[in-house]
């Protein structure tokens, strides 16, 4: 599923190149200033759209005018409580007792299973405009994971030994994209995205753990407790924005194409479509839904530190197909030291989870941000 989504945009963003015969222009939310002729006070500005951007989950959704500049900042919450084998929930006791140990060491199934966790990510973002086609972006993430497990004694049964948690914080995978304009009429917009994640964030993150011999060793933890990808990863993707009135929408098909591998392992690739609809009451506030579908491969390789009888140190325990509805709220600052400003949050919800498991199952993610554009 994975090749079939990035095979598809890049089909997309090679027929978009080939049709283009005019040069595309900037997002704008407003008119341009009038003339130096022309009488002008701040009371003249035309108000901004609420809906000049999509919603804030989306990243690299719009352009920019030449030698315009964004700052950002997104809060990300995410939520993971139980586990899922294929679309069925799975309860821990039926994990230990019928799951075959492919984290590596003697016991001949899983003898830990996480049960919580929850991610905090702080992303910082930057984006200037070096001409009207093109935009350059560049975000980087802080980000903070805790995970709680339950062990259970000896190599069979579903006897519980005790519970710990683990811990992993840092500064995460830079990114760098541009947003090359690609076709614009009316205002019907198609933009690139061609972008690169460069291995910044820690893969050698370790933690204490309680093993089913009750021994408290410190280890290297597993893969979904490291911060970053440990790989040069390609970022591709194209992006709609479309307007009419006081509706908006807009699509976008994003991939991650990972390349190399890290300590002996490379995390799979990833293909997401999504595409949403707003709606604006007024000019600083407006509504939106979103649809979000997500493909991600299982890890190839292993790491040889990674090594334990718990789900998240098999590589096969990752990647999956998702699908979740979001819902948001963007407002824009009008006036005075506030114009400009923006405020948006989101939250989504899963409708749909067939994950390579065991595996910890999505319950909500939660998105808030604010923009500034100068």
């Amino acid at each position: 599923m994975t090749q079939v989504f990035l095979r598809a945009g890049a089909f997309c963003a090679t027929l978009a190149l080939c049709l283009t015969t005019q040069p595309a222009t900037a997002h704008d939310d407003a008119p341009a200033a009038p003339g130096d002729d022309t009488p002008f006070t701040v009371t003249d500005l035309p108000p901004l759209r609420a809906d000049g951007h999509a919603p804030i989950g989306v990243m690299g959704d719009h352009r920019h005018k030449t030698g315009e500049v964004m700052l950002s900042y997104r809060f990300m919450y995410m939520d993971m409580r139980g586990n899922r084998i294929g679309d069925n929930s799975v309860d821990p006791a039926t994990i230990v007792t019928t799951v075959p140990n492919g984290g590596g060491g003697a016991p001949p199934t899983l003898r830990v299973v996480p049960t919580d966790m929850q991610m905090q990510m702080h992303m910082f973002g930057a984006m200037y405009a070096p001409s009207d086609r093109i935009t350059l972006m560049a975000m980087l993430p802080y980000i903070d994971k805790k995970m709680d497990h339950i062990t259970f004694q000896g190599a069979a049964g579903a006897t519980e030994l005790g519970r710990f948690r683990t811990r992993s914080e840092g500064i995460g995978d830079l990114k760098i994209s541009s947003l090359i304009g690609l076709a614009e009429h009316g205002n019907h917009k198609l933009h690139l995205n061609l972008g690169l994640s460069l291995p910044t964030g820690s893969t050698s993150e370790r933690g204490t753990i309680l093993t089913p011999t009750g021994a408290r060793p410190t280890v290297r933890l597993p893969y979904a407790m490291q911060i970053g990808s440990g790989t040069y990863d390609l970022l591709p993707g194209i992006t709609y924005n479309g307007r009419s009135g006081n509706l908006s929408w807009g699509a976008q098909l994003a991939g991650v194409i990972r390349t190399g591998k890290n300590n002996g392992y490379r995390l799979g690739d990833e293909a997401k479509l999504t595409t949403w609809a707003s709606y604006q009451p007024t000019p600083g506030l407006s509504l939106s839904g979103r649809i979000e579908a997500k493909t991600a491969g299982d890890i190839s390789g292993r790491d040889p530190l990674i090594s334990a009888p718990v789900q998240t140190a098999d590589p096969n325990n990752y990647g999956g197909d998702t699908v979740m509805l979001w819902a948001g709220i963007n407002l824009t600052g009008q006036e005075g030291a506030l114009r400009g400003h923006r405020l948006a949050a989101e939250i989504g919800l899963p409708v749909y989870r067939d994950l390579n498991g065991p595996q910890m199952e999505t319950d909500w993610i939660a998105t808030l941000g604010w923009q500034y554009a100068f």
